[in-house]
């Protein structure tokens, strides 16, 4: 089974039709249908690691200052308690809390899953992001996590090369810092040459600028652990910026093949792909 990182961006998303989410789109219409979905967001970060273990997981707004329209928005997609479960198995002697009534689903999941599998019937997981512990430590579950590609489990990681709010510019919607490019490209070509070697891009000269905090850049730590236990590469599916300092790049292993198994797949659009302007 394929897995997936993606780069989420505005939660916006969830609602609009552009480049991203007619590619995210298309990794649902494209790829092998999953079993069920485990997902690394960067938006359940705090002090511990935990998978969510409920039979129905809620729909998490965890944002504010956006319209009615998007915290009115449900993604009510199933939970697997037994899956949860197996999976604290599978990852022994390394721990994992089940969640049966605290979190849910949050936006780093459903604004990308609303495109991908927009019928919301698939079991939904989400494994939090431990902020205790360090860099090292996601690259190994994730190594962990790795037999459940075997079951046709996805994994599927949310979050952002590039996540700067500080710097952003809510009405460039296509806008790209050179500095928000320049770590972007080192990144790809990390992945592409040897995704277990990620954590060299700390030393890179624009690491500060575009990792100013570490959420949104942990998930793709679970994408290239994958890759690492299974001895591959990670394909970038597609790339982009959005607003300076929002990198839109997604990345697959496993799945470049599939795609392009179709030329007209959405995930094919060219590089620097703009969203739409008129809802930013």
């Amino acid at each position: 089974m394929p897995a997936l990182f993606i780069g989420h961006g505005n939660p916006m998303n969830t609602l609009e039709q552009n480049g991203y989410t007619e590619a995210w789109r298309a990794f649902g219409q494209h790829l092998p249908r999953p079993k069920a979905l485990l997902v690394v967001s960067a938006h359940w970060y705090f002090g511990a690691t935990a998978i969510t273990a409920m039979p129905r997981p809620r729909t998490i707004h965890d944002f504010y200052g956006f319209p009615q329209k998007l915290f009115d928005f449900d993604y009510p997609a199933p939970g697997d308690p037994d899956l949860a479960r197996e999976i604290t198995e599978l990852v022994k002697p390394q721990w994992i809390g089940l969640d049966r009534d605290q979190w849910g689903i949050d936006h780093g999941t459903w604004s990308v899953l609303a495109h991908m599998y927009p019928d919301a019937d698939i079991p939904v997981l989400q494994l939090s992001i431990n902020a205790l512990r360090p860099l090292e430590y996601h690259l190994d579950l994730a190594a962990r996590l790795h037999p459940l590609r075997e079951r046709g489990v996805m994994i599927v990681a949310s979050g952002n090369v590039v996540h700067n709010l500080q710097t952003l510019q809510w009405r460039e919607a296509d806008l790209a810092y050179d500095w928000a490019e320049r770590f972007d490209d080192a990144v790809v070509e990390q992945l592409a040459r040897e995704p277990g070697d990620i954590l060299r891009v700390l030393d890179h000269a624009d690491y500060d600028l575009a990792v100013p905090t570490p959420d949104h850049f942990i998930p793709l730590l679970y994408t290239a652990g994958l890759a690492a236990a299974d001895k591959a590469r990670l394909e970038p599916l597609l790339r982009g910026h959005s607003m300076g300092s929002i990198s839109m790049s997604c990345f697959g292993l496993g799945a470049d093949i599939e795609l392009r198994k179709d030329p007209a797949c959405a995930a094919r659009l060219p590089e620097g792909v703009p969203p739409d302007q008129t809802n930013m």
